[in-house]
This record gives structure tokens, sequence and C-alpha cells, in this order.
């Protein structure tokens, strides 16, 4: 089954147990996904999706952040329970040990030396990276490891 399926499934579920925040977010990620379908006049494919809910992500993360430091904390928490929802269609997250570890393969592929070869290490990065790391984290873990 598709991912776009398990989406469109989670949400029958989310109606019959009548889970209103959950509801809510799955509803938000399909807006986002016919959006895009119908902007580009594509078919989103699962890579493109999880880059979708990637993005949808981080913008909450952003949100919270402003929310928090202008004391609004009950909006955070609306944004904090739609990443849960959005999370839970996402692959996996990687542990640091996988991230270390998948870091010093692409600098050994390309046979990066320095912080100038950033850009190649990040490029072989970031497909395998996609909504299973934050790619500010493995970024700052590259810099560290090309320096």
């Amino acid at each position: 089954m598709s991912l776009k399926q398990q989406i469109h499934t989670a949400m029958k579920e989310a109606m019959r147990a009548k889970e209103k925040a959950r509801l809510g977010a799955i509803r938000l990620i399909q807006a986002e996904v016919k959006r895009i379908e119908v902007d580009e006049r594509i078919e989103i494919d699962d890579q493109r999706l999880i880059a979708i809910m990637d993005k949808m992500i981080k913008q909450r993360r952003d949100s919270i952040a402003q929310y928090e430091a202008a004391g609004r904390q009950e909006l955070a928490d609306i944004e904090v329970a739609e990443i849960d929802v959005i999370q839970d269609f996402l692959p996996t997250a990687l542990t640091e040990q996988e991230i270390d570890d998948l870091i010093q393969q692409a600098i050994a592929s390309t046979g990066a030396e320095s912080m100038r070869d950033m850009g190649k290490v990040m490029g072989i990065l970031k497909p395998q990276i996609q909504g299973r790391a934050d790619g500010g984290v493995v970024s700052g873990a590259v810099k560290k490891a090309l320096v």
C-alpha cells in the first residue's frame, strides 16, 4: 500500500474513532498533497510525499518556537500534536550512530577532505536522510567531520 493510501486509510479510521485532532492533522497533509498535485499537474509518489511531510514538520517546529516566544503555549501544543501525527507516516528516524555511519560513507565515497567538499557530501546524504533526520543536525555533523 502506498503512503498516500495509508494516509487515506488513517483518515477514515480517525473519522470512525472521532479523533478530531488526528483527523485535522491528516486533512492538512491531504490538502497540501492535493494543492501540489493540482498546481503542478502531477501525481505525487511516496518519495515526494515524504519530502512534503518533512517540510510540514519543519514549518511546525518554526511555529512552535514563535508561539513559545510569544507566550502562547496552547498554540504550540497544537503544533506539537500535528508533528506527532505527521511523524506517524514518516519512516523511522535515524539514530546518531546511523547518521554518523552515513556521513562517513558519504565522505569516503566522495573523497571529501575539507569544507569545500561539503556540498558533495550533503548531495549524497540528502536522499538518504529525507524524512528520517533533520537536515540541520546532519549538516552540523558533516561540518564537524570535515574540519
